[in-house]
């Protein structure tokens, strides 16, 4: 059988949280870029919970979520793109530490 190589979990929530604001901003249709966030959340969601159970995907969820909450009122402070890849580079380095590094 071949193997199929999956794209690791970290990529995907940074990109879910960069993508999801490009989108919104770039199209200007904001539902659009929440279903970019929602869906690449819930694919590294997938993952975390195949490679390291409920409750590091209940937790790994949570920063995701709170990132795109948090970014909101750090980007009236430091800039939106900044915020955005701040929080992007955060959730990243997150699932990183606690689910792709030892799963890779």
């Amino acid at each position: 059988m071949a193997r199929t190589r999956r794209i690791p979990s970290t990529p995907i929530a940074a990109a879910g949280l960069v993508g999801g604001y490009a989108v919104a901003r770039f199209t200007k249709n904001r539902p659009l870029g929440g279903a970019v966030l929602a869906l690449a959340g819930a694919a590294a969601a997938y993952q975390w919970r195949q490679q390291a159970g409920p409750k590091t995907a209940a937790a790994l969820s949570a920063a995701y979520v709170a990132g795109f909450a948090g970014s909101h009122p750090l980007a009236k402070k430091v800039g939106a793109w900044p915020s955005v890849l701040g929080v992007a580079g955060s959730v990243a380095l997150a699932s990183w530490v606690v689910v792709d590094r030892r799963h890779s």
